[in-house]
């Protein structure tokens, strides 16, 4: 049986040898880390996923800032990365993390502008997240625009950047 518990409660060398094997040693390189340089993860919304004791998977949210070419300014969740064991992938655990984190968020109130960086596909059918809005967003690193995706009444859409929220929320 899965048990959620709150990610800061976990060993963060557990947790950076998940993602390692999730996404790969080179994961640090990627566009969305440096969307959340400087920040903190949002503990709220960030879980592991335990089994038997074992960490098999986690969730991470970051405050994020959309500043538009207009110099409006709107806070955004980045939800994002939601690692799974390669071996226990498909076996509905990001799934799960992501319906609790996304739960936390509504219970909390920081559901009206979430995005991610993903698969659209996938995102879309099971979570609504679209890339309807996000066409005129841009990341500080390359990013492939159809995969850029957001979700809630307050995303934007608006020409501007992305990047770190230095305020942490909890």
């Amino acid at each position: 049986m899965i048990e959620l518990i709150a990610l800061d409660t976990v060993d963060q060398a557990a947790v950076e040898a998940l993602l390692d094997r999730a996404f790969g040693v080179d994961r640090r390189r990627r566009t969305a880390y440096r969307l959340r340089e400087g920040t903190q993860a949002i503990p709220a919304l960030s879980l592991a996923a335990l089994e038997s004791g074992a960490l098999v998977g986690t969730i991470q949210c970051w405050p994020v800032m959309l500043t538009g070419d207009d110099n409006t300014t709107t806070p955004l969740t980045l939800l994002g990365p939601v690692a799974v064991e390669p071996g226990r992938q498909r076996d509905g655990i990001g799934r799960m993390l992501m319906l609790a984190s996304l739960e936390a968020a509504s219970r909390t109130g920081l559901d009206r502008a979430i995005m991610l960086i993903g698969d659209p596909e996938y995102y879309t059918r099971f979570f609504g997240f679209t890339a309807e809005r996000t066409g005129a967003w841009r990341l500080p690193g390359p990013v492939e625009l159809h995969r850029l995706l957001a979700r809630g009444a307050d995303v934007p859409a608006v020409a501007g950047t992305i990047g770190p929220r230095v305020t942490v929320l909890s």
